[in-house]
């Protein structure tokens, strides 16, 4: 429903999953812009919660969106807000390395115009 009634060039939506199996993550995530796909990236990792492997798909999906020319939004789709609380939370925990590389994205995301902007929406997986 999202993607059929979104158009605007310049916001980048980003939605993203993770889960783990048999101690195998899978992360994926689709960024579109202006109703259209940009990529869909699947990751699969062993031996990593799934905090860190839905950080690691929001850490690349705001990569891709934030390269692209005229980008001034961005909003992330997501199942576990926890994990994206996690970005802005200055105090030790272990996925700083995550976190680090998307606030210096985001850093440069909002230098580049001050009127840029960031939401995320939680999205139960329950909901398909």
């Amino acid at each position: 429903m999202v993607l059929r009634n979104f158009s605007s060039h310049h916001t980048a939506l980003i939605i993203t999953d993770a889960s783990i199996k048999n101690d195998i993550a899978t992360s994926i995530s689709h960024v579109h812009i202006a109703n259209q796909p940009l990529t869909k990236t699947v990751h699969y990792v062993v031996f990593v919660t799934s905090t860190e492997a839905e950080l690691f798909a929001i850490r690349c999906s705001i990569n891709q969106a934030c390269t692209k020319e005229n980008i001034s939004k961005v909003i992330v789709i997501m199942d576990s807000i926890h994990a994206a609380k996690k970005i802005f939370n200055s105090k030790f925990h272990p996925f700083q390395s995550h976190t680090a590389a998307i606030l210096s994205k985001l850093w440069d995301f909002f230098n580049s115009n001050h009127n840029n902007s960031i939401e995320f929406w939680e999205c139960p997986s329950c909901l398909k």
